[in-house]
């Protein structure tokens, strides 16, 4: 089809326009007025002479240099653009009408482009905040002179124009579906409608993301649901949407829900509502964990025995998780089928078996791993007995002892035993527990009990077992001097812990003279045949079979009798001066006591008789009395000799002037150490106190006349037999090896006797008297 000009007058004319060659004082506009046009527009050339009135004129319109409309009176002419064939360059021409002169006007160029306009909408946000709102901005691409048309509508609503509105940038604050197009010319030239946007308002509250079932911990192969949760938007229709780990394509729904979970599920979860062009916030991140390990159910037991007539409650857990419900299962044996039982998560068994429980929840069930077996054992109203084998009050080191479990009516059956003992790194099985070689760490309380199948007898009271150190036995001697002497009284010893009267002794020894089988063997008179080794060992009277060990071996040597030996400081004396006499024993050795003689001259028989010095100043075990307590007695005389010392078995010796040792067979023991002597000797005896052990009294010497004399205790006695001219000076006995001796002078040309001492030790006679 032509293109049609339509003038006013209503003729399409087609115009030459005349180049008068006037100047171009004229001026030619397009209305609307733009670059580039579009086909289906129309556009009005406005031609103004800018002379005279516009009736004056005849008005033409000239396309590319040619007569487009010609010679028309009015100066506006409007041309609908059906083709891109109208770009071109356009100019007008006037022509006065009276005198025929033309002006011609500027050249304006148009662009005709075929296809139809599409708006464009932008927004600065689709979502509108709180109380807020948005900008949206309408433009036509590569042209100008647009006004715009916008729409809205809902998904509850039809779409309706936005009254007075038709700029290019509007601001909303409504949620929507928001459109435009641009118009422009007269008649109104329409552009394609824009794309919708979907502007959103944003709801106050923000979503939140449960875990249903909201357990602490998730295993791989359980249900779970992700939910979403929108606080005050009930009532409306929400659409959700989800950022989640692993998924392609998340719901849109409130829940997302995952059937078997695994490991790759693990990670944050978002959602976030919309309704009505209502958007919520995204919600916090739920952060999910999956465990790749299937859990065990553990299993403990308040007590794995229950008392007679009793229950034990057993526990079911599964750590670090919740929400299980717990199956129980019990057998008979380690072979036998399991039996389930229901129950909580604690429960009570008074039957004994093999038990073991699992956890499960969820829909469908998610079971864990069984739990490790647990034994309960059932008590049996049987209480064993322990007993000792054999039974002595007493063990020692080193002997064999049995504890034995003994359990009352438990004959035949198949018994396996558990003791609780002092010292036990690997408790017995059995009913004995056999001890070869018993020591103090074995000493304690020991107590057993029986268990077959799933039953236990009560635990036995308690036995003692005190071990004590050995008993092997300890030689000793009495008294323990490292020298014995031929004539000596020594006793040999055997000793075993814990008492003598429960054994029988034997003796081994390589001396000439055997010992006999009792625990002291006492040698009265010693001699060489003595000497020799002496070890013991005890025989339990009751079981000949128990003995202790051998004692370590004692030597017991015998020697010859020592020889005193007296040294005189100074040797040489002037008459006046004090002298010191000293006794010491060929090899010393402890336990020695000293006697003291002096030797008196007998002028008439050319020899000298001796004289015992009494006691002196010296440290004794015992005190001996004498009463009465006189120097001077005479044979019608009864004294009475006590020793006073926490002794009990002491004897009296005496020694005479003549130089004879012996016991008192004159004194008659009356109670507790006192002796009375009824019948005394004429001359001068000491007499002292004398222990098995070999400890001494002080000595007393006894001076017996057969006549009386004045006796004072105050001065050295002097006494006078009838007819006799000899006087006879009492001298002092003193039991240490030193004597201080001062001389008296001389009388009638005759010195005063020599001293000099003899040494006893133990029960012997001296050697010179």
């Amino acid at each position: 089809m032509g293109a049609t000009l339509l003038c006013e007058l209503g003729l399409f004319l087609l115009c030459t326009l005349v180049c008068s060659g006037h100047a171009q004082v004229a001026v030619l506009t397009i209305e609307p007025s733009s670059s580039s046009y579009f086909i289906g527009e129309f556009v009005t050339f406005k031609c103004d002479m800018n002379e005279g009135e516009d009736t004056d004129w005849y008005y033409t319109i000239k396309k590319d240099g040619r007569e487009y409309a010609p010679n028309r009176e009015n100066k506006d002419c409007t041309l609908e653009i059906i083709s891109t064939g109208h770009s071109g360059e356009y100019q007008c021409s006037g022509s006065r009408k009276e005198s025929h002169y033309i002006k011609n006007s500027n050249t304006v160029f148009i662009t005709v482009l075929a296809d139809r306009p599409r708006a464009t909408l932008t927004a600065g946000t689709t979502i509108i905040p709180v109380g807020g709102s948005v900008t949206l901005t309408c433009s036509v691409q590569s042209s100008d002179g647009w006004k715009y048309e916008w729409f809205r509508r809902t998904q509850r609503t039809s779409e309706g124009k936005i009254r007075d509105q038709q700029n290019r940038d509007i601001r909303v604050s409504q949620g929507g579906i928001y459109s435009c197009r641009g118009t422009r010319g007269n008649p109104v030239y329409y552009t394609d409608r824009s794309d919708d946007v979907t502007i959103e308002i944003t709801f106050p509250s923000k979503p939140t993301v449960t875990l249903q079932p909201s357990w602490p911990q998730i295993y791989s192969g359980e249900t779970v649901t992700v939910r979403c949760e929108i606080q005050g938007g009930e009532g409306k229709v929400w659409k959700y949407e989800w950022t989640a780990p692993n998924t392609n394509s998340p719901p849109t729904s409130s829940e997302y829900r995952i059937s078997r979970v695994s490991v790759s599920h693990s990670g944050d979860y978002r959602c976030r509502g919309s309704s009505d062009y209502l958007l919520t916030g995204w919600s916090d991140a739920f952060r999910l964990t999956v465990s790749s390990s299937k859990p065990r159910a553990t299993l403990t037991a308040q007590s794995s025995v229950i008392p007679a007539g009793g229950s034990v409650t057993l526990s079911c857990s599964v750590e670090g998780s919740a929400g299980w419900k717990f199956d129980w299962f019990r057998r008979d044996s380690v072979s036998s089928k399991a039996q389930l039982m229901r129950g909580n998560e604690a429960n009570r068994v008074s039957q004994g078996g093999l038990y073991h429980c699992r956890g499960g929840r969820g829909d469908p069930v998610y079971y864990t791993e069984d739990s490790s077996d647990v034994t309960v054992t059932e008590t049996l109203p049987s209480k064993p007995t322990v007993t000792l084998q054999p039974s002595w009050p007493q063990i020692y080191s080193g002997e064999t002892v049995t504890v034995r479990c003994e359990i009352q009516g438990g004959e035949g059956a198949q018994w396996t035993y558990e003791w609780r003992a002092a010292k036990l790194n690997t408790p017995p099985t059995s009913n004995e527990y056999r001890i070869i070689r018993a020591t103090e760490s074995d000493s304690g309380g020991y107590s057993c009990r029986g268990r077959r199948d799933y039953f236990f007898s009560e635990w036995s009271d308690i036995i003692t077992l005190t071990v004590s150190l050995s008993n092997r036995p300890v030689v000793t001697l009495y008294p323990n001097w490292s020298e014995i002497y031929r004539g000596e009284t020594i006793t040999v010893r055997c000793e075993i812990h814990g008492g003598d009267t429960e054994w029988d002794y034997e003796w081994e020894t390589n001396s000439m003279i055997k010992a006999p089988n009792q625990n002291e063997y006492r040698i009265r008179s010693a001699s060489s045949s003595n000497s020799g080794n002496y070890r013991c060992k005890g025989r339990m009277k009751s079981s000949q079979h128990e003995t202790t060990e051998w004692s370590d071996s004692v030597t017991l040597t015998v020697s010859d009798k020592p020889r005193p030996v007296l040294t005189v400081s100074p040797s040489w004396l002037s008459p006046g001066a004090s002298v010191t006499l000293n006794c010491e024993v060929e090899h010393p050795s402890a336990g020695w006591s000293f006697y003291w003689y002096k030797a008196v001259p007998d002028l008439s028989e050319k020899s000298s008789s001796y004289e015992l010095l009494p006691d002196g100043n010296v440290h004794s075990a015992a005190s001996l009395t004498v009463s009465p307590d006189r120097v001077q007695h005479f044979t019608s005389d009864s004294v009475s000799l006590t020793c006073e010392e926490n002794f009990t078995e002491w004897r009296v010796r005496k020694f005479s002037e003549k130089g004879f040792l012996s016991h008192c067979h004159d004194c008659q023991k009356m109670n507790g150490s006192s002796y009375n002597i009824h019948s005394l000797h004429q001359g001068v005896t000491v007499y002292w106190c004398q222990s098995d052990s070999g400890e001494f009294s002080n000595g007393v010497k006894l001076t017996v006349q057969g006549t009386a004399c004045i006796v004072s205790s105050q001065e050295v006695e002097h006494c006078r037999e009838p007819g006799g001219t000899q006087d006879s000076s009492t001298g002092f006995y003193n039991g240490s090896k030193h004597f201080f001796v001062v001389p008296y002078g001389s009388q009638g040309g005759v010195a005063w006797p020599v001293e000099f001492c003899v040494s006893l030790h133990g029960y012997a006679s001296p050697d010179h008297h």
